[in-house]
């Protein structure tokens, strides 16, 4: 007969029992079919199981991760984001407004319909899809560009359109549409004969930053320069951005306030011109 092991007492609260019986059954330590917490002390004894603190990610390394999933998120890679979110939702560290988010990543179903975009997304297959707008009027789209992005915490489809009509954009840029998920029916899709287009159109705008956000300012990725220009004083710093939709760029342009001049090209100036001068009248009159 085999020796019999020795007994030990543990004096935990049924919680904490439930959470060392589920650890049990995850590392495959039962009897039967029942959970053995002996066998996984056991285990963390012979050191075939290893004790890790769950306290102790850095801020950055939180930070890298949360991006990571955010971005992975936006470019449709759905399974490798909730991967990354299972692996932060089981660190101690989260604030609450981070693991709520998680949370609801994880409790959010992937509908069909945007497996399917991914799906059209990664191919280069030009697609049709039926939209409708804020006051729920449909609308009809044959895509030949599109990815997904994110704009104030609300995901959007941002794509190369046929269709121009309505589009009150610069026309340069009036194939280009950003189409929020959340309005695309299911059972919307299908593909489209033709060829998938390389990129949005787009153009380039230079604007300069003055005072402090010269110096705070975060590149992103569109910039296309990104320099000092040491011969002012103060210097000033100068970037080129890739614009493919000027009512984003303008709400960034805007939380920038006196800080930021918009200098090229001429349309879009006059554009964020126009937009200035309706905001003082809203000032200037009696509303």
């Amino acid at each position: 007969m085999g020796r019999r092991g020795q007994s030990v007492t543990l004096s935990i609260s049924d919680r904490d029992k439930a959470q060392l019986e589920q650890l049990a059954l995850e590392q495959g330590m039962t009897w039967g079919d029942r959970p053995n917490i002996s066998r996984l002390v056991e285990a963390i004894a012979r050191r075939e199981l290893l004790l890790g603190r769950n306290n102790d990610w850095s801020d950055d390394r939180i930070r890298a991760l949360q991006q990571a999933m955010r971005s992975l998120t936006d470019t449709g890679q759905l399974d490798e984001a909730r991967m990354i979110a299972q692996l932060l939702l089981e660190r101690s560290e989260l604030t609450l407004p981070l693991r709520s988010e998680i949370e609801r990543l994880l409790a959010t179903p992937i509908l069909p319909w945007r497996l399917e975009i991914d799906q059209y997304i990664r191919c280069q297959q030009p697609f049709q899809l039926t939209y409708r707008d804020a006051a729920d009027r449909p609308w009809n789209f044959t895509i030949r560009h599109a990815h997904i992005t994110s704009y104030e915490r609300r995901q959007y489809l941002e794509c190369w359109c046929e269709e121009t009509d309505s589009n009150q954009d610069l026309p340069e840029l009036q194939h280009n549409w950003v189409l929020r998920l959340d309005r695309i029916p299911e059972a919307a899709l299908s593909t489209a004969p033709g060829k998938w287009h390389s990129s949005l159109d787009a153009l380039e705008a230079e604007m300069h930053l003055l005072k402090g956000l010269a110096f705070a300012y975060e590149a992103k990725t569109a910039d296309l320069c990104n320099e000092w220009l040491r011969d002012r004083h103060p210097p000033i710093r100068r970037i080129v951005r890739r614009v493919t939709n000027t009512f984003w760029f303008f709400r960034e342009v805007f939380r920038y306030g006196e800080d930021c001049i918009l200098i090229s090209p001429d349309t879009v100036r006059e554009r964020f011109k126009e937009k200035l001068h309706k905001l003082c009248e809203h000032y200037d009159g009696n509303t």
